[in-house]
C-alpha cells in the first residue's frame, strides 16, 4: 500500500505544481492568462478543471489510505480539525451558493459583493483553506499536509490573478468593490 499512497502523493504534487505554475503565470501575464480560463469551451478552462478534480481525488485518497501515519496520534487533533472542517466547508458552501457556479467556474456572469463577498474578497478559497487546514489536523498525515499547503499556495495566488481580470470586466464598480473589502480577512 505504501507504494501506492507515494505514487498518488507524486501524481497530486505533479497536478498541484501545475495549478500553482498556472496561476503564476496568469499573474504575470494577464493577456495570455490561464486563469480565469477566456471561455468554457477553451483549453484554458479544461486543464484547470481536470487538475483540480484529479487533486481533489488524490487528496481523498491520502486522507482515507494514509490516515493517522504522522506524529500527531492524541485524539486532541479532532477537536481541533472537527471544527476547521465545519466553519470552511460552510463558508465554501455559501460562497458557491451566493456566486453561483458558472461564477465560480471562472466564467464571469455578474459582479457579486453580497453574502460572505461583503467581508473577504475570497470567500471560497478561504473556506477552502480552513477546511483543509482541519483534515490536514485530523488526518494526521504528512502527505496530505503537504498537498494540502501546496493547495492553499495556490488558492493564495489565484486571486492576484483574478484581480486584474475581475477589474477589467466589471470595472469602477469591482475596483472600489476591492478597495473596501479585504482579500482573505
Amino acid at each position: 500500500m505504501d507504494a501506492y499512497i507515494d505514487t498518488v502523493f507524486t501524481l497530486d504534487v505533479v497536478a498541484l505544481t501545475m495549478l500553482l505554475a498556472g496561476a503564476l503565470w496568469s499573474v504575470a501575464y494577464p493577456a495570455r492568462r490561464i486563469w480565469p480560463p477566456p471561455r468554457k469551451a477553451s483549453w484554458q478552462f479544461w486543464l484547470t478543471w481536470i487538475l483540480f478534480y484529479l487533486v481533489f481525488g488524490f487528496n481523498l485518497f491520502l486522507l482515507v489510505f494514509d490516515w493517522n501515519t504522522w506524529i500527531f496520534t492524541d485524539d486532541l487533533r479532532f477537536i481541533i480539525g472537527a471544527p476547521l472542517v465545519v466553519i470552511g466547508a460552510l463558508l465554501v458552501t455559501w460562497g458557491i451558493r451566493t456566486l453561483g457556479t458558472s461564477n465560480t467556474s471562472g466564467l464571469g456572469e455578474r459582479f457579486v459583493s453580497s453574502g460572505p463577498y461583503t467581508f473577504t474578497r475570497n470567500p471560497q478559497y478561504l473556506g477552502d483553506t480552513i477546511l483543509f487546514l482541519g483534515l490536514s489536523v485530523a488526518a494526521n498525515s504528512l502527505h496530505l499536509w503537504t498537498a494540502h499547503i501546496l493547495t492553499i499556495m495556490v488558492f493564495m495566488v489565484t486571486p492576484l490573478a483574478e484581480e486584474p481580470w475581475l477589474a477589467a470586466q466589471y470595472g469602477e464598480e469591482y475596483v472600489e468593490y476591492r478597495s473596501q473589502t479585504p482579500r482573505f480577512l
